[in-house]
């Protein structure tokens, strides 16, 4: 091998010399097996000051889309060495090195290692100024290693890289690009338990109109699991007049009586206390993230259905001592009364708390809303007198 390069270094002719680098190259790919040795060897010299860089440049590329003929654990620590070796001239090597990395994280994705393969996209420099790339390049980039990083449920890397994206996306008229970015958004929101959120994200993409975006075909499925993945979200967000307000558009939307889940939104929306076995059914169909461990030794899942009980208590009862609403929740009467106090102080639920004689009590919103329907039955009769005001003395009411 050493001699074979050597006498390809001296040739003078470039082209008989480029001609000659890419027969020893094709030999050192085609051995079997595989010999990793002389191709560390081929890789050392193309990187050397023995090889013109306009030589060297076509000889690494050659090199890197011919990759994929070595076995799989092959053609890993060929690529990994190629990487190190050209990173003290990697200003040189951009092209190439793109191409390496991109060889590399599709043979990590074909064996599911998600976030190996979006390491090595995440590795290439987007803003080069040497590769010009336009902005739907760059936006399907960061959108695929987003969409790699969440496989793994990686949110904190996945939301660098769709921040990155949301510069790019507002000028983007490549409708499925746009789509996956939405999906990749709204999964990073459930992944950092921005529930509400999440869900408002998850009910936008299950409305989508069109059954064909581009190249790319829109399952009836998929929007129905968007449609289940809003309902679930909104049903773990904390509870207070946002989350009933979701409720209140999720119930009413037709498509949710056809699904699995709608009996527990039916409950929840009307605001009904929900028993074990109706939490424990729930929660068979909620993903891990959504029944972690929080500071307390609680779940994510107890929380919001204690949340959820307490307010649905809050409609049933003018007062409740601690322990009978500990008793209620199934848990404990101190844990209830900090519950209700911060769900109190955040203006999620109304009542106050008589500590003295561990007593909550509930105040009720029906003034609240009488007083707003009296407003609009004011609004409406004022109107009317106008019109009948106008059409005594005979001017014409545009209908």
């Amino acid at each position: 091998m050493d001699s074979a390069l050597a006498s390809a270094a001296a040739i003078a002719d470039q082209r008989q010399k480029i001609e000659q680098y890419r027969h020893i190259l094709a030999s050192v790919l085609s051995s079997s097996p595989p010999d990793i040795a002389q191709a560390k060897r081929f890789l050392n010299h193309m990187v050397s000051d023995e090889v013109p860089l306009v030589v060297s440049r076509q000889l690494l590329q050659t090199f890197a889309q011919e990759l994929g003929k070595l076995e799989p654990d092959s053609q890993k620590e060929v690529a990994h060495y190629a990487l190190t070796q050209i990173q003290p001239r990697v200003v040189s090597f951009e092209e190439q090195v793109v191409v390496i990395r991109e060889k590399l994280a599709e043979l990590y994705e074909s064996e599911q290692q998600w976030s190996r393969a979006a390491q090595m996209l995440s590795g290439i420099d987007l803003d080069s100024g040497i590769r010009m790339l336009d902005d739907t390049n760059k936006l399907s980039k960061c959108v695929q290693i987003a969409r790699l990083y969440l496989e793994d449920d990686d949110a904190v890397n996945a939301e660098a890289f769709i921040n990155k994206a949301s510069f790019l996306v507002t000028n983007s008229n490549q409708e499925v690009l746009n789509l996956q970015y939405r999906v990749c958004y709204a999964r990073i929101l459930d992944l950092k338990r921005k529930f509400l959120e999440a869900a408002l994200r998850y009910y936008g993409i299950s409305q989508i109109e069109q059954r064909q975006i581009g190249d790319e075909e829109i399952d009836e499925n998929a929007l129905e699991q968007a449609l289940s993945a809003a309902i679930t979200c909104t049903i773990l967000a904390g509870a207070g007049p946002q989350r009933s307000r979701v409720l209140a558009t999720l119930y009413k939307d037709e498509r949710c009586s056809k699904l699995k889940i709608y009996p527990i939104l039916q409950k929840v929306f009307l605001e009904r206390i929900l028993r074990k076995p109706e939490i424990e059914a729930f929660a068979e169909e909620l993903k891990p993230h959504q029944k972690a461990l929080l500071p307390d030794k609680s779940t994510v899942l107890d929380r919001a259905m204690i949340e959820h009980n307490l307010l649905a208590a809050s409609k049933l009862y003018t007062n409740i001592s601690f322990d009978e609403l500990g008793t209620l929740l199934g848990i404990d009467p101190r844990k209830a009364e900090k519950i209700a106090s911060r769900m109190i102080c955040e203006d999620r639920m109304r009542g106050s708390i008589d500590q003295v004689e561990a007593v909550i009590h509930f105040e009720d919103d029906t003034e609240g809303l009488q007083q707003w329907d009296q407003q609009i039955a004011g609004l409406c009769q004022a109107l009317n007198d106008i019109l009948d005001s106008m059409s005594s003395k005979g001017i014409a009411i545009p209908v």
